[in-house]
């Protein structure tokens, strides 16, 4: 690991303070638009609005970076963040922060795309797995410092803004000037969902519905706790501890993945997560309870995110997991488009439960039909299942295959 770092620092540092930046616009809009007066359904539309930036971005970047190059691809899209965070403060409008959404989203994609292509230039194969594994832990810790900057300036004025765009400038600084040469960028194979339907029914369900609870842990938190009435330290805190429990609880959960029906893991995990959502909706909860509840559902959406893209690879041959990988990211891009709007639905009709009831029904659902999915294609043996890998929903589809590729020739090896 420490191979690792010495051999990416700079790429790991400028990760950080982008998604610092990231992590505190997020938070940001939601109280923001509060005190704009912004309705829930207003800020809904703009929390959507990122994820389908996000989810064109995903398409065009590569395009981008194969006629431009990484350079002028990374240094043009890091401009255009740096620009969006200060706008927002100088646009107080939701219509403009839908559009500001937008190219954020776009931009934010291929930013991830780019450097995950130096992150994967940079590794070998023997350590491609713990570099991922590092990049991800570096975005985790991004999003949670910036919970903790909230807090040192008014949310009201435009200092919250102002500090992210100049960590996002700062942040290309020591990736353009290290001495890393730039990756060459291939062509990535595509799979239509209904080739991808019928390699995995439960993959492709599985991550849609996913796509609805990472959008609503990651754009709809800070919407849900100003209309709850929390205060801005309870609500960076809340925020926090979702990613935390992302942090604590994604290895134990790919242990148990590597040594069990991913099928039943897939039950388990998503029932507790219902079960504890669902205590949220039900009870008048004070905020230490609502802590505890943040840190299993942060705890379980990630982890379920890497059991789908693992479960799904079974079905694959290793040629096809790009392909599998760029289709499941769609996917998950279309789910997260619309669970902010769906959030911001629930909310105007039941108030701040709503968050909750959306999350529970989604994990609800999901292991429902991992139930029913399970009497209709026998399990694959844990010997001939594929290796588990911590991923995430912004992770690129390159990446994805290159990991999985190494664990599995790894894992040939050792047999």
């Amino acid at each position: 690991m420490f191979k690792v770092f010495t051999a990416s620092w700079a790429l790991l540092l400028g990760m950080l303070f982008l998604m610092v930046g990231n992590g505190v616009q997020g938070t940001l809009l939601g109280i923001r638009g509060a005190i704009e007066g912004f309705s829930t359904t207003q800020m809904s539309i703009v929390m959507s609005a990122y994820f389908l930036g996000f989810l064109i971005g995903s398409r065009a970047a590569p395009e981008m970076i194969r006629r431009v190059g990484h350079v002028r691809v990374f240094a043009a899209l890091g401009s255009l963040i740096s620009a969006v965070l200060v706008l927002y403060a100088a646009i107080p409008d939701w219509v403009a922060w839908t559009i500001l959404r937008v190219l954020i989203g776009f931009a934010f994609s291929g930013v991830y795309v780019t450097a995950e292509s130096w992150l994967n230039n940079t590794a070998s194969n023997e350590n491609r797995g713990q570099a991922l594994s590092l990049y991800m832990i570096v975005q985790m810790l991004g999003i949670i410092a910036a919970q903790a900057l909230i807090n040192f300036a008014d949310p009201a004025g435009f200092l919250l803004f102002i500090i992210p765009s100049v960590l996002v400038s700062l942040a290309f600084a020591p990736i353009l000037l290290s001495i890393s040469p730039a990756p060459t960028f291939g062509t990535t194979k595509s799979m239509s969902i209904r080739q991808l339907y019928d390699v995995s029914p439960l993959g492709v369900v599985g991550i849609f519905l996913m796509g609805g609870v990472f959008s609503a842990l990651f754009g709809m938190t800070a919407v849900w706790g100003t209309e709850a009435g929390l205060s801005i330290l309870e609500i960076s805190i809340f925020t926090a501890a979702i990613y935390v429990g992302g942090l604590i609880f994604q290895y134990p959960i790919g242990w148990l993945s590597d040594r069990m029906d991913r099928r039943k893991l897939l039950v388990v995990v998503a029932l507790i997560g219902t079960a504890c959502g669902a205590l949220a909706v039900v009870f008048p909860l004070s905020f230490v309870w609502l802590l505890g509840v943040a840190l299993v559902i942060g705890g379980i959406s990630n982890p379920l995110y890497s059991l789908l893209v693992a479960y799904t690879n079974d079905y694959v041959d290793t040629d096809q997991m790009a392909a599998v990988s760029g289709g499941l990211l769609f996917v998950n891009g279309l789910g997260a488009i619309v669970g902010p709007l769906a959030i911001g639905w629930l909310m105007s009709l039941i108030g701040p439960p709503g968050y909750f009831l959306f999350i529970i029904t989604l994990t609800a659902v999901l292991s429902l039909y991992a139930l029913y999915r399970m009497t209709q294609r026998p399990a694959t043996p844990v010997a001939e299942s594929g290796p588990f890998a911590p991923v995430s929903p912004v992770v690129s589809a390159a990446t994805v295959e290159a990991v999985y590729t190494e664990l599995a020739e790894q894992k040939g090896d050792a047999t």
